[in-house]
């Protein structure tokens, strides 16, 4: 397990998500915010926030998951959003401009090397940010640093690709094109980084937390129209990555592309689209 990262250990997934990811994401919005939507109430729930509590949130993104954090803790608690793409944080300050919220300071910057107030933060928490530091230890390290004696990390990350169906569909269509993802290294940083319980535990631990819990849950995915899903499968997520590591001819790329979207049609012929998921909700204390 990586330790002592550099400043710029995590530069990849910082120009990833100022350049590709962060773009595509604001260029598409609520529409992460519908299909996560069970995800996000699971969340708070295990998160239970009481007033005035402080709270560390990493890879905020657009502030989906920051307002509801933010009338939580009420006027006398603090949210302090972090994420590493600048077009979602401009998008997060819209949305909390909008709101007229006034307990949220957003910042720009690199949870796996930025400076934090240290013993700080009653918790720390995330809803599928924490899975793309390049040395998770050294983040997580980090993190605990601006917590409270005794204070809480709770997130939320994506259980294993085999256990969520809404990226299965595209993904496996993709691999009959494209052939298996190669071999990388173990648990790199990506969507399903953390998709392994074992793993989990054992980076929470060299990290120096305690009371360490992982418990499986069940949201439900809430789909969009069957173009939609097609088009996002195929910009962002497993499938998406896959057709940019192999690199394959557009007619090859429209193939993929025609059958996601019948698959996806298929799956709306009896009403709405919603898809089985699986993440971790994982709480420790530092």
């Amino acid at each position: 397990m990586a330790t002592g990262a550099a400043p710029d250990a995590n530069e990849a997934m910082r120009h990833y998500w100022n350049t590709v990811a962060g773009p595509r994401w604001v260029a598409s919005p609520g529409f992460r915010e519908r299909r996560n939507q069970e995800s996000l109430a699971l969340l708070l729930a295990c998160l239970g926030l009481a007033g005035g509590e402080s709270v560390l949130e990493i890879g905020c993104g657009t502030g989906a998951v920051t307002l509801p954090l933010a009338e939580a803790v009420g006027e006398r608690g603090r949210v302090l959003a972090v994420d590493i793409s600048q077009p979602m944080l401009d998008a997060a300050r819209q949305r909390i401009d909008k709101s007229g919220t006034h307990n949220v300071e957003l910042t720009l910057g690199d949870a796996q090397v930025m400076a934090f107030e240290q013993a700080t933060f009653d918790v720390a928490t995330s809803r599928m940010g924490v899975m793309f530091f390049a040395d998770p230890v050294a983040a997580f390290r980090n993190i605990g640093g601006a917590l409270k004696p005794g204070g809480r990390l709770v997130f939320a990350c994506w259980a294993p690709l085999a256990e969520n169906r809404h990226w299965l569909i595209s993904h496996d269509i993709a691999v009959r094109h494209l052939g298996p993802p190669a071999t990388s290294a173990d648990h790199e940083p990506g969507p399903l980084a953390f998709g392994n319980p074992d793993y989990i535990r054992r980076t929470l631990t060299a990290s120096g937390y305690t009371d360490i819990a992982v418990e499986r849950a069940h949201p439900t995915i809430v789909g969009g129209s069957p173009e939609e899903e097609a088009r996002q499968a195929l910009m962002m997520g497993p499938t998406a990555r896959l057709i940019e590591a192999k690199q394959p001819s557009e007619t090859v790329r429209l193939a993929i592309a025609e059958e996601v979207a019948a698959a996806f049609a298929a799956e709306a012929s009896a009403g709405p689209i919603r898809l089985p998921a699986t993440i971790f909700l994982v709480t420790a204390r530092k």
